[in-house]
């Protein structure tokens, strides 16, 4: 009898047993998030940019921000009779300036992209800091491992030997910003272009064409450096320098002597993109 109740109580708990819950599924680890990063200007750093890559760009960006804001504010307070104005920009209206610098500091940039993954396998040229994409992807730049090592910060305008005469464009990394910005359509609207590219060509330009001026890469580049030198490096004094013009000695049949070779300086490499019309430009 009591094998019986024994019995009768094993069959009554049998179905709780049988349906015991299982161990938890282990939760499988999420993948890395692969939404590019909104940095200042509203511009994108994809997700092939490294963590230090993204710090760099993101300080760039920031500086490249205070670059455009420094010109925009210097044109405002300034006027079309400004001497640093009228060095780079002739004649030309002062809105049109003013107004790349706005559109650069708070236009739509939807979809304008820096990349860290040499996409086009551009970046393993010599002198290659970066590219924009042109026919590719028109509102995307590729930023090279070059750029990383040459570039410099604001803080060094004025410092190290720097001055705007004497030296490229793209020693800073906001005004190498600056530039490959001006390249995006959603920037440009296909208007700004490389008209004339040397400190002594700029000058010359908004000489001979104003109008054009206002709308060169390099003289915007420019006129945003030695206004920011002016204003903020070194206030009221800058650090425009001079181009140094190189005087031809007579020739003369005196014979030659060996000399001493001086002291040499190191240039920046050669530092070249291509536009969306294949020609490439170096600078």
């Amino acid at each position: 009898m009591k094998f019986l109740v024994v019995l009768a109580n094993l069959a009554s708990i049998l179905p709780y047993a049988l349906a015991a819950p299982k161990p938890p599924t282990p939760t499988p680890t999420p993948l890395p998030h692969e939404t590019p990063l909104i940095g200042p200007l509203g511009v994108q750093i994809h997700s092939s940019c490294n963590a230090t890559e993204r710090h760099q760009l993101l300080h760039a960006l920031a500086e490249t921000e205070q670059l455009a804001l420094v010109a925009r504010d210097h044109v405002l307070n300034n006027g079309p009779s400004d001497k640093l104005f009228k060095k780079y920009f002739g004649k030309g209206p002062t809105a049109e300036v003013i107004g790349w610098f706005q559109k650069l500091l708070t236009g739509d940039k939807s979809g304008v992209l820096l990349r860290c993954d040499d996409i086009d396998s551009n970046c393993h040229q010599d002198g290659w800091a970066g590219h924009w994409r042109g026919e590719n992807a028109t509102e995307e730049t590729v930023i090279c491992e070059l750029s990383y090592q040459i570039r410099r910060p604001l803080e060094q305008m004025c410092a190290l030997g720097y001055e705007v005469a004497t030296h490229k464009t793209n020693v800073f990394f906001a005004s190498d910003l600056v530039h490959r910005f001006f390249h995006v359509p959603k920037v440009s609207e296909l208007v700004i272009d490389h008209f004339t590219d040397s400190y002594e060509e700029c000058l010359e330009f908004a000489k001979a064409n104003s109008t054009f001026a206002v709308r060169n890469t390099n003289s915007l580049q420019f006129f945003a450096l030695e206004a920011y030198a002016y204003d903020v490096a070194i206030p009221g004094v800058g650090c425009p320098g001079k181009v140094k013009t190189s005087t031809k000695e007579p020739e003369t049949t005196a014979p030659t002597t060996t000399q001493t070779s001086g002291p040499t300086t190191t240039e920046a490499p050669k530092v070249c993109h291509t536009h969306a019309d294949g020609v490439e430009h170096c600078e």
